[in-house]
């Protein structure tokens, strides 16, 4: 496989165009009650929105072509490797990043059965669950890439742990 980057002529620049439309409808929905849209016409926009979305999806990656892919590909892979989670990091974020991690999992397993006595928990129950995912997210970002690495050997039935220092 050569190592030069994909050409991006104008197919290749349509399709990525058409693909980012494809995926970027959505965000017009929450306007359309503001503009003063009835509820019959903003279901009938959604559902020839996601109809319009899959024929502009399939149509660019046509137009795109195996060039397109690769493009698409090396800018998409290329932003999240760029904003991903380090391959390691120190002891002070890996304990900070458990914490966050952990939190979310205990109170989500508790809540249930002892949410009566977390204050606000029953009120708005919501609230807790949004700020739960958020910290489960951020601690994914903070743990790094060898915690995904573990992450990921739990659903791996032939995978070993191996511990600093120790001999086999």
């Amino acid at each position: 496989m050569s190592s030069e980057p994909p050409r991006t002529g104008w197919r290749v620049k349509l399709g990525f165009t058409m693909f980012i439309a494809s995926i970027s409808w959505p965000v017009f929905i929450p306007f359309l009650p503001l503009l003063g849209v009835s509820g019959s016409k903003i279901a009938t926009f959604t559902g020839a929105m996601v109809i319009v979305a899959e024929v502009l999806l399939l149509a660019g990656a046509a137009i795109a072509g195996k060039d397109g892919f690769a493009f698409i590909k090396s800018r998409v892979f290329g932003l999240l490797r760029s904003i991903g989670p380090p391959r390691e990091v120190g002891p002070a974020r890996y304990r900070f990043g458990l914490v966050l991690f952990i939190v979310p999992l205990a109170l989500g397993w508790a809540g249930p059965y002892f949410g009566q006595h977390i204050p606000g928990f029953v009120v708005s129950p919501l609230a807790f669950a949004i700020v739960g995912d958020v910290m489960l997210l951020v601690s994914l970002m903070l743990l790094g890439g060898d915690f995904w690495d573990k992450l990921r050997s739990l659903f791996l039935r032939g995978a070993k742990a191996m511990f600093p220092g120790k001999t086999v």
